[in-house]
């Protein structure tokens, strides 16, 4: 069973993540922050990969803590799940049209975490959530799930377009990189025979 599953727990953010690399992309999500908990369930829809993510965090100071908090725990259930990453495809990458826009994620599940992000936004907030902190999102998931990830807005205008089509590239790039390949007969996918380090 490829499944993590994390508790963190501090002064700022209870969370709870489960996730199964191996599921159907079902998913049951509450952040508090209405459209990150949108964002989240099209990771798990398309990716394919359940998610639970339960957060109480400290809105009434500000999101930054229960943004970065749960995308901490979802990287870390991940990475628990993948174990020592034997049989998996590895990398991944997506092409993400939605509408006028298009993204586009690669990623490598190498365990050496490193982000790059060349995408950005025109209006500070897409619902009730700060734009600033998706970049973060994504940094503090590549961190502690061990990615390196490089995402990239290739065009678009619309701000919602742009969040949804870089989530939507990013759970399809996941989605390619944790699959299991039978021909590498559950082999570390590395030539130095572990990935990280």
């Amino acid at each position: 069973m490829r499944t993590g599953r994390i508790e963190r727990n501090t002064a700022e953010t209870k969370i709870l993540v489960e996730v199964d690399l191996d599921g159907t992309g079902s998913y049951d999500v509450t952040t508090g922050i209405g459209f990150l908990d949108h964002m989240v369930e099209q990771f798990a829809k398309h990716s394919l990969i359940d998610v639970t993510l339960k957060v109480d965090g400290d809105l009434h100071v500000d999101q930054h803590h229960t943004t970065e908090d749960s995308a901490l725990a979802l990287g870390q259930a991940l990475a628990q799940a993948l174990g020592d990453k034997g049989g998996i495809a590895r990398y991944g990458s997506a092409y993400s049209p939605m509408d006028e826009t298009l993204a586009r994620v690669a990623l490598d599940i190498s365990g050496r975490p490193y982000f790059v992000w060349k995408a950005g936004f025109s209006q500070e907030k897409l619902g009730e959530w700060d734009t600033e902190l998706i970049e973060h999102w994504f940094h503090s998931v590549a961190q502690t799930c061990g990615l390196t990830l490089h995402i990239e807005l290739l065009y678009g205008t619309n701000n919602h377009h742009i969040c949804e089509s870089i989530y939507k590239g990013f759970a399809r790039a996941m989605r390619i990189a944790c699959e299991i390949d039978p021909r590498k007969g559950g082999a570390i996918p590395s030539t130095k025979g572990q990935l990280g380090g």
